[in-house]
């Protein structure tokens, strides 16, 4: 989570209103990145004869894996966020 805002205070060079929307947009990126990986790695490993309840278990890992990746964006963006600029 730390990396975040580095890499968003470096992205910004100073301007506050752009640090806040790197770390949002890097937070979002993020969470894109692992749905693809999960989606191609589930596809790569479907069997040919795919049942109905497999289905269901990859739904349920599906939405547990939004829940933990929406929280830890949000813990992520509410450590990062900067509303006054900070005197170092």
């Amino acid at each position: 989570m730390l990396r975040i805002g580095i890499a968003a205070s470096k992205m910004s060079k100073g301007s506050l209103s752009s640090y806040n929307l790197y770390v949002i947009l890097i937070a979002c990126l993020f969470s894109l990145f692992i749905f693809f990986l999960v989606s191609v790695v589930l596809h790569a490993l479907k069997p040919a004869d795919f049942h109905t309840g497999w289905v269901h278990m990859f739904k349920i890992c599906l939405v547990v894996l939004a829940f933990v990746v929406g929280i830890l964006n949000i813990v992520a963006i509410l450590k990062n966020i900067q509303f006054t600029k900070n005197k170092i």
